[in-house]
Formats: structure tokens, C-alpha cells, sequence
């Protein structure tokens, strides 16, 4: 018998009905009601009204260039738009073949670009960035099609978002002595730097949390104990402290003929700060997972590494999927810290725009539109979320 099957079923009742038991149950909620309505109202035609008739939105469309791609040159932005293809292609084929939250994903991948070749027709851009952008939305839901109907392989698609990495990183840098010239990080900026830097310190602090968890729980001692003390330690000081190290005191370790550039270094204390996080949520799902299980797997025959593998993870992860969401949208909008070490992420440019004599006066429109773009990844992570919790039945079986 399933969850599903031993809910009570649900009253459907008319819109009139509903607002009548939850808005106007009685004379103080009808009140309240009321009052708060036209409060609403009459906020939203004064935001309405400024943001129609006030609002230089001029300053962001005149500046488009730099919130997406910072400093980046404009002659090579057709790599971006290749990288950005690589990617609707494989997560629109994804969305097709496995659904649940890749599908989510893709929808909110291809509506982005359609909203930014919408934007770029009031910006000096070009037309090219726009067909770019439009190019690539339309390309989504082609793959996600084609996946659906079951004309993508699911094996090679696994090897083929492998590959797509290093494709992408090679697209977006280049290499000195190829056909794609090199283009120094320190160029890299807007929303380009911001989503850089959220998706490798997600992917990267995400298994190395897991094993941090696990050596927490490990029975070697020596294991144990510089797991706790990794976690521990990097959890007792703020973001910014392990920014600063990674940028100032970090170099001073490394040999003399080493240099990591600055990108590097955000990446890299961004996804030690995010791990010690991801370990404490998944040490909480595995200390959720029934003694009898184990002993039971333990009983079949089953091996340490076989009874995480195929018992414990998959539960234990399952149960920290709103945790670890949670923390990854906090980690999305920390990477504004970056900014007190000099790389201009969206909020950096965001700035450096409000600096120029002809933006003076208008930092509200620049933030709300930098707080509609972090609104817009937070939500489609977190609808994400949703629906995998969903499909897998988080917190009902």
C-alpha cells in the first residue's frame, strides 16, 4: 500500500467557496481582507506607475553587455553562444529522457535565453546576440522533443555532459597555440562570472562534502578525526574570511612557479566552505537511516562500501535534497562576496554601471534588476527541488 493510497481524498471546491472559508470566514478576516487588498493595490500601481513612466530602464539596456558577460571581449561573445547551445542541447535532451527535475531546469534554461533575446532588441548589442539567444531556446525544446520520443541513448548522453565540460571551459578560455585564443579570466564578469562560480563551487562541494560526511562516521580514528576537524573549523569562520585566505594567504603556500589567477581561488574557497555545509546536511540524513538496515545488509554479505553505495547514500540523500537545495541558492547568492577581492560578478558590474556619469540616479532600476535575475535562478532551483522531492517521494515514503 502506498502513501498515496491511505491519504484522505481531497475536497475540490469552487473558487466563491474557497474564498469565502479562507478570506472571508468572518467579519475581522473579511476586514483584513479588505484592507490588506487595497494595500496591495495600491502598491502595486504606484511600482507599476514608476516602473512605467520613471524608470530609466535605459541604464540597464545600454549596459546589457557588461551584466551578462563583463568585460568579455564582444568579438569572441559567439564562444558564450556556443557554450550556452552545448548546454541547452544536452540539458534539453535530458529533460526529454529522464523528466522529474531536469525537465524543470531545461524549460527555465530556454525561457532565460528567450527573456534575454527579448531584452537585447532594446540594447546596442545587435541582432546577432539576439538570433544567438533565440537560436538557442528554440534548440531546448527541439532536444527535449527528440529525447522524449526516445532518439537519444541514455548511456551516451551521461558520457556526453562529461565531455561537455571541458568542452564548455575550452569554448569559454581557450588555449594559447589553438585555434581559440586565450582570453585572460580577469575579463570574466557579470552573469557569466556568477553562474561560473555558483555551478562549479555546487558540483565540486557536493562529493566532497558526501566523503567528508562519511569519514565523519568512519570507525578509523585518524579519519574521524580530521574529517570533524575540517568541518568544524571551515563551519566557525564566515565566507569571507576563507575568501580573503584563498586570495591573499593562499599564494604565499604555493611554489614560486605557480600562479592560480584570482577566478581560481574564489572557485576553490567558495567549494571548501560549501563542502563543510553539504557534510553536516548529509551526516544528518545518514544518522536518519535505521541501525537495521545496515545490520541487515551486513547480514546479506554485504561489504562497508557496498551497504553506502546501495543502502544508506541513496537514502540519506534523498532526505537532505531540501537542505542541500537550501544551502546551493545560499551559495548562488553568496558569490556577491567575490566582490571584496576584486572580481566583478553581477553585483560588481552592477557598481561599476552606477559609477558612469549617465547612470546617476539610477541605482534602484540596477537593483531591482539584478534582485529579478537572482530571483529568477533561486525559483527555478527551487521548483527544481520541488518536483524532484516530488517524484521521489520525499517525506512520504
Amino acid at each position: 500500500m502506498t502513501a498515496e493510497s491511505i491519504r484522505p481524498p481531497r475536497t475540490v471546491i469552487g473558487p466563491i467557496a474557497w474564498l469565502r472559508e479562507n478570506l472571508f470566514s468572518g467579519p475581522i478576516s473579511s476586514i483584513i481582507t479588505i484592507v490588506l487588498g487595497a494595500l496591495l493595490v495600491w502598491v502595486a500601481i504606484q511600482v507599476g506607475q514608476w516602473a512605467l513612466t520613471e524608470a530609466r530602464w535605459n541604464v540597464v539596456s545600454n549596459n546589457l553587455r557588461l551584466f551578462l558577460i563583463g568585460q568579455y571581449p564582444a568579438d569572441q561573445a559567439w564562444r558564450l553562444w556556443a557554450a550556452m547551445a552545448v548546454l541547452s542541447v544536452l540539458a534539453g535532451a535530458s529533460a526529454g529522457v529522464h523528466g522529474l527535475a531536469s525537465r524543470m531546469l531545461a524549460v527555465t534554461l530556454s525561457a532565460i535565453q528567450l527573456l534575454l533575446a527579448v531584452l537585447m532588441l532594446f540594447s546596442p548589442i545587435g541582432i546577432t546576440a539576439v538570433a544567438a539567444y533565440a537560436f538557442n531556446a528554440a534548440i531546448v525544446w527541439v532536444a527535449m522533443v527528440a529525447g522524449f520520443r526516445g532518439l537519444v541513448p541514455r548511456r551516451p548522453l551521461g558520457w556526453a555532459w562529461i565531455v561537455s565540460l571541458p568542452l564548455t571551459f575550452y569554448l569559454v578560455s581557450g588555449f594559447a597555440g589553438t585555434p581559440l585564443e586565450s582570453i585572460s579570466s580577469n575579463v570574466w564578469g557579470g552573469l557569466l562570472l556568477t553562474v561560473l562560480l555558483a555551478v562549479v563551487g555546487i558540483v565540486l562541494s557536493f562529493p566532497l562534502g558526501v566523503i567528508l560526511a562519511l569519514g565523519r562516521r568512519s570507525e578509523l580514528p585518524v579519519l574521524r578525526i580530521l574529517s570533524t576537524g575540517y568541518i568544524e573549523l571551515i563551519r566557525g569562520v564566515p565566507l569571507v574570511t576563507i575568501l580573503f585566505m584563498a586570495d591573499i594567504i593562499l599564494p604565499l603556500f604555493l611554489p614560486g612557479e605557480w600562479r592560480l589567477d584570482r577566478i581560481a581561488r574564489a572557485m576553490g574557497g567558495i567549494t571548501l566552505f560549501s563542502a563543510a555545509y553539504v557534510a553536516e546536511n548529509v551526516r544528518g540524513g545518514l544518522q536518519a537511516i535505521p541501525s537495521g538496515q545496515i545490520e541487515a545488509a551486513h547480514a546479506l554479505g554485504l561489504g562497508g562500501v557496498q551497504t553506502n553505495r546501495y543502502i544508506v547514500l541513496p537514502q540519506a540523500l534523498r532526505a537532505v535534497i531540501p537542505a542541500n537545495v537550501g544551502l546551493f541558492i545560499s551559495l548562488l547568492k553568496d558569490t556577491t562576496l567575490v566582490t571584496i577581492i576584486g572580481l566583478l560578478e553581477l553585483l560588481g558590474i552592477s557598481r561599476a554601471v552606477l559609477a558612469q556619469s549617465d547612470s546617476f540616479g539610477a541605482s534602484l532600476e540596477v537593483y531591482v534588476f539584478i534582485a529579478a535575475v537572482f530571483f529568477v535562478l533561486s525559483y527555478a532551483m527551487s521548483q527544481a527541488s520541488y518536483r524532484l522531492e516530488r517524484a521521489l517521494g520525499v517525506g512520504t515514503r
